[in-house]
């Protein structure tokens, strides 16, 4: 049984999730505050975090920050107030995987953690078949879910890592941010790209020499990005990873 974590300081929000979560067949964790919040982290292992942005002491943000100085792969799912577009960006910039916006329908948190243990699911179940792909200073095995470079392991969250993967399995072909939107965070793209253009962000601070002049995943005017590499180094991917 998998086992979520919901964390907010509002007693009738926490009600709500745990009742309709544990109907799911979810085990539910619950917790009303910053600290406690990661103290359950650290003592329950839960699968995925529930994670209200507003919360008394620690908030929202800095609990993100410090989970994530631990733990790199916790689905983390940001509840945060209607329109606050701050709020969300600050959240993914830290790691969250997603955000939900208040007030929220049950069945939309219900969809966006299914999606979740979807990908989590597939990624276990997917035959890789050597799927490891070698750039040179840039080895991506998706075999055995690890990125290095220069021979040193990258530390990505859940979602940079399958924004990588899906880039690099589709090297060479210019993907639009819908597409990257619908494939990596199975929602219906509305106009706001900034979740794709932030974690994009992420990964160049942490696979390229100069994310400002990137080698690897380049941008693409007018549609979006593209992953690319050196000849001879996608010459080393194609026979590693095809």
């Amino acid at each position: 049984m998998r086992k979520i974590l919901v964390v907010d300081d509002e007693p009738s929000i926490v009600t709500l999730l745990k009742f309709n979560l544990e109907r799911e067949g979810y085990r539910v964790l619950t917790g009303g505050e910053g600290r406690e919040a990661i103290k359950i982290v650290e003592r329950e292992r839960p699968d995925l975090l529930l994670l209200d942005v507003m919360l008394p002491g620690l908030d929202g943000f800095e609990v993100l920050r410090r989970i994530r100085a631990r733990d790199a792969r916790l689905p983390v799912l940001l509840l945060t107030a209607k329109g606050e577009e701050l709020d969300r960006v600050l959240g993914l910039e830290l790691g969250a995987d997603d955000y939900i916006t208040k007030p929220f329908s049950v069945r939309e948190v219900l969809a966006r953690i299914k999606a979740v243990f979807r990908r989590a699911e597939r990624e276990e179940m997917r035959d890789n078949g050597g799927e490891r792909y070698d750039f040179g200073d840039l080895v991506v095995d998706l075999e055995r879910y690890e990125v290095t470079r220069f021979g040193k392991p990258v530390d990505l969250t859940p979602k940079e890592y399958e924004l990588l993967a899906y880039l690099v399995r589709n090297r060479g072909r210019a993907l639009t941010r819908e597409q990257l939107v619908t494939e990596i965070w199975n929602f219906e793209y509305v106009g706001d790209s900034r979740i794709v253009d932030v974690h994009v962000s992420h990964l160049r601070e942490k696979i390229e020499d100069n994310p400002r002049n990137p080698k690897y995943i380049h941008t693409v005017r007018g549609i979006g990005y593209k992953f690319e590499a050196p000849p001879a180094a996608e010459e080393r991917a194609g026979t590693d990873g095809e």
